[in-house]
């Protein structure tokens, strides 16, 4: 029997195991923790932290495990998880993400240059706004669409927020002046309600 000054050592690790199936069409290579993915899109390749161990189980599934009761540790698991079937997604389907030029008071133009998508107009402004464009991503402008395309999520995601961000308005109204450039689907997903 337990006297009242001693504590029960009682162990809380949990053992995490998340698995994500390989579909057909991609190859999955792994080494060390640098996880590379190829598809019929391309390529990518990342370094994962060593606090998470990747092990390919088999031709057609990965396993992501993680041994600790700490919620970082159980968060980077699932981190972890989320960006490799992102990866798969983007080799196999890849990523578009769509934005819309809205204007009222003056015509903005649009231009593609080297790496940067170059805002003319906007809102009469003297100078052109420059949004920067990411290696491996592709700008496609549509008339009043713009679509960015590429394999990496990240990439294309922050390419998106460049552009929707090189139009942000500071000094005016925002009820008023709602010109500007905005994400309106992300991969599929519409942001429209």
């Amino acid at each position: 029997m337990e006297s009242k000054g001693e504590k029960k050592k009682v162990d809380k690790k949990k053992n995490i195991e998340l698995k994500i199936e390989i579909p057909d069409g991609v190859e999955v290579s792994l080494e060390g923790n640098r996880l590379t993915v190829k598809g019929e899109k391309g390529e990518l390749s990342k370094e994962f932290k060593p606090l998470i161990k990747i092990e390919k189980i088999n031709e057609k599934e990965i396993a992501i495990k993680a041994n600790s009761n700490r919620k970082r540790i159980r968060a980077l698991a699932g981190t972890t998880h989320a960006e490799i079937k992102n990866m798969i997604h983007g080799v196999k389907d890849g990523i578009i993400y769509k934005l819309r030029v809205v204007y009222s008071h003056f015509p903005i133009n649009l231009k593609l240059q080297d790496d940067k998508l170059i805002i003319e107009n906007f809102l009469g402004e003297k100078y052109p706004r420059k949004a920067k464009i990411l290696d491996g991503v592709k700008v496609e402008i549509k008339g009043r669409e713009i679509e960015v395309k590429g394999i990496d999520k990240e990439k294309v995601g922050q390419t998106a927020a460049n552009i929707e961000q090189a139009t942000s308005i500071k000094k005016w109204d925002p009820r008023v002046f709602q010109d500007g450039i905005y994400i309106y689907e992300k991969d599929g997903k519409s942001l429209l309600k």
